[in-house]
């Protein structure tokens, strides 16, 4: 991937936000180039946080292991996706597990190399203060949001997240199975099932070979805001 697309890919909420192609050119001469194979873990939740992955080619899941034993999905990654700064950052262990969905690619970053660039960039890391301070305050936010809303609303705003910004389609297919889309939500299947059936009758959504289709964005805006 060019260093002009990765600095198009990056969002608000990335680290790297901000960044100009000259700035990831170095980036990219520091780092080392990976690829791997689907099914490939890239970063394991507990395990000590001493590089950083941005993915270049490829999808990934982000997930982590409750003290249970549960596997609760938080993300899937794409390419541009910065993956396990939090650990690399505060020295701490991972905090969750990165596997590939696919085959791909990614820069490999390690926290001497990003101390180095931060050192010769004193106004990225300034940005860097910033995101963070943003990521705490909408952190705060999800856990007030997530305490005030029902089970349907918060699934119903957790299926907006997925579906893709740069959709040019009228109706919106997430490519999660439903066993999937309730680890991600944080519900049982059975639970999962029982709402999506619902939604399905009321034609907000279909269900096709286990997968979702929005078919009507503006119900589903309306039950993601209801408070259950």
């Amino acid at each position: 991937m060019d260093h002009a697309r990765l600095a198009e890919l990056q969002g608000p909420d990335s680290i790297f936000s901000g960044l100009s192609v000259e700035d990831w050119a170095e980036i990219a001469s520091r780092a080392v180039q990976i690829s791997f194979a689907k099914g490939k873990e890239l970063l394991i939740q507990g395990d000590p946080g001493d590089m950083m992955l941005i993915l270049t080619e490829g999808t990934a899941r982000v997930s982590m292991l409750t003290a249970g034993g549960r596997e609760i999905v938080l993300a899937y990654a794409e390419p541009g996706a910065v993956l396990g700064e939090i650990a690399l950052l505060d020295g701490g262990e991972r905090t969750a597990s990165v596997t590939a969905t696919s085959a791909g690619a990614a820069l490999q970053l390690g926290r001497n190399a990003l101390k180095d660039f931060a050192a010769s960039h004193p106004e990225f890391t300034w940005s860097l203060m910033q995101q963070l301070a943003r990521r705490l305050r909408t952190a705060d936010q999800t856990i007030e949001s997530d305490r005030a809303y029902a089970s349907g609303p918060r699934l119903a705003r957790y299926l907006k997240r997925l579906i893709r910004k740069d959709s040019v389609e009228e109706t919106h297919r997430v490519e999660l199975s439903q066993t999937e889309l309730g680890n991600f939500a944080g519900m049982s299947r059975e639970h999962i099932n029982r709402q999506l059936k619902s939604w399905e009758e009321s034609g907000v959504i279909s269900l096709e070979q286990g997968r979702v289709r929005v078919l009507d964005t503006a119900m589903l805006e309306d039950i993601s805001e209801s408070e259950g």
